[in-house]
Order: structure tokens, then sequence, then C-alpha cells
């Protein structure tokens, strides 16, 4: 059930999204946040090719004074990840990962690109022949079959949760596991078979996945693997409400000047939107994003 409907929801607290938030907030809009700073790639980096900071400035200090000025404008911040999305009339709901729910009537993608990878031996080479990285796209062919899931978040659980739709046997590899308690409770209600403190060391096969060999010295045999390192990718969300991606690359949401996507209500900003990925971008973009959003937001309930 939807706890609350929000007028803009903004997935990713990096520079677009927090840009995003302070400008939807500014224009007297109810605005959701969600989203860990420290997930930014700007978290750990040096500034120093951005109008704004004298000399290199710490990524981390510039985000943490955009989170402040967010919630002084009025928007809410919920450091949660978001596991599905789906459209209910002319409103949008998502799950996030504590079981809440929540509504929105627009909803603003700013979480970047970035799909994390293992790198070890296998995975490369068995890429596409067992080794995943998006368990919505390919969870279907492995109906009956064996699969690990590697990773220590959300996307983590939340996949090894939706594969016992499909496959016979699912296991989870983490090295720690990082998420909400209710999300955990139901991952240890599942039948799901935990595999912590470990890590994987190499992935086994030939012409497709057969195994994989665990840091700490055992050996799981699974006909496919699905690494799943963070939060549920931008792409995988936006895919789930009929977002299109760019044609050429097919690795990011197409947007128009106006952060529109092809679904009304529905906008991207920052990375997600395609390079060059520089802070000065994706700030305009989330500025922009989050003004459209607002006023769109706004147009609805005037009815």
């Amino acid at each position: 059930m939807t706890n609350r409907v929000y007028d803009v929801v903004i997935i990713g607290a990096g520079p677009a999204g927090i840009q995003a938030a302070i400008h939807a907030a500014r224009r007297k809009t109810d605005v959701l946040l969600l989203g860990r700073i420290e997930n930014s790639a700007l978290y750990a980096a040096h500034v120093e090719n951005y109008a704004f900071c004298e000399g290199v400035q710490a990524g981390k200090d510039l985000l943490e004074a955009g989170h402040r000025q967010a919630r002084q404008f009025g928007a809410e911040i919920l450091p949660e990840d978001v596991l599905k999305i789906s459209q209910d009339g002319e409103n949008f709901h998502l799950e996030l990962e504590s079981g809440a729910a929540v509504g929105s009537r627009t909803i603003i993608f700013a979480m970047g690109v970035s799909k994390k990878k293992l790198g070890v031996p296998g995975e490369k080479e068995l890429s596409g022949r067992g080794v995943s990285y998006c368990v919505d796209c390919d969870a279907n062919f492995y109906r009956g079959a064996t699969v690990a899931v590697v990773g220590d978040r959300s996307a983590a659980v939340d996949g090894a949760l939706t594969l016992l739709g499909y496959a016979a046997k699912v296991y989870l590899i983490s090295k720690k596991l990082d998420v909400s308690p209710e999300l955990r409770e139901r991952l240890l209600q599942s039948e799901v078979q935990i595999i912590e403190n470990s890590g994987v060391k190499l992935i086994q096969g030939e012409q497709a996945v057969t195994g994989l060999e665990l840091e700490n010295g055992e050996t799981v045999k699974t006909d496919g693997v699905f690494i799943e390192l963070g939060s549920k990718g931008a792409l995988e969300l936006a895919t789930q409400v009929g977002v299109q991606l760019d044609p050429e690359s097919f690795k990011y949401i197409a947007a128009n000047r106006k952060q529109e996507t092809n679904i009304q209500g529905i906008y991207a900003a920052g990375d997600i939107a395609g390079p060059p990925w520089q802070i000065a971008k994706a700030v305009g973009e989330g500025c922009v994003a989050g003004m459209e959003a607002a006023t769109y937001a706004r147009r609805l309930k005037k009815g």
C-alpha cells in the first residue's frame, strides 16, 4: 500500500539529484530525495574543474552542502534504495528496500550509470554466457536452474528473492550484508541459501558458467551468476515503466532538453542521461529536471 503521494520523487543523491531536489522544493512542491550520498561517484573524488569551488575540494563536502540546502528548502531525504517502480493511473508507485511504499506524480532518475564488476577470472570471458548484471532482464533464462547472486546491498537481496520465482535453487554470496532490517528479514524467511563472509575468487566454466570458487575455499555449482554489487540500477528501474533508452548504445535514458523521457512525468538528469560525465552537466540537468517536474506536478494537482 502506498503510504504517501509526493509531487516529485528523485532517485539518486548525487549532484544531479540534489540540484533537482533544491529546485523542485523551491517551487513549493512536496519533494522526496532517495539515495545515499556515499554511493555517488563524486563522494570520494577531488574536484578542481568546477566553477564554484576554489582550488581542489572534496566531493564529499560538496554533496553534504547540497544535502543541507535541499533540506532547508523543504525536501525530505531518505537514505533508501528503490526496488520496484510501477505506474498507477497518473501516479507512480515506488517500493523501497525497507518495505515502505510511496507514490509520486513525477519521478526524476539521477542515479548514474556505473555497473560494478567483480574483476575476477572468468567474469569477462563468460559475460552473456552465465554471467549477468541484471536479474530483471535475464531471470527468465534460468527457469528450473541453479543460480547465484553476488552482492551485499539491496539489489543483490531483491534479485535473489526475485529469482526464487524462476530458479530451482538460489544462492546469495555476500561478504557483509548491508540492507535494511526489513529486507534482511524477508531474506532470512525465504528459501535463498545464504553464504556470508566470503567473496568470489573465480567463475568456473569454458563455454558457460558451471560454478564459483569462493575466497573461503568453498565451491558452488551453479548454472548462472548475477553480479549485483550496489543498488538497483537506473536502467533496470526505468525499463520497468517503459522508459526508452538511447537507441544507439542502450546505456543511457533518452531525454530531451527539458530532461523529459518518453513517459509523461518521468525525467532523467546527470550521468544516466549520457556523457559527458561532469559535475557541471549533472547540476545543470538536475536544475532543469527539478523545475520541469515541479511544474508538471503542480499542473496535475490543479486538474
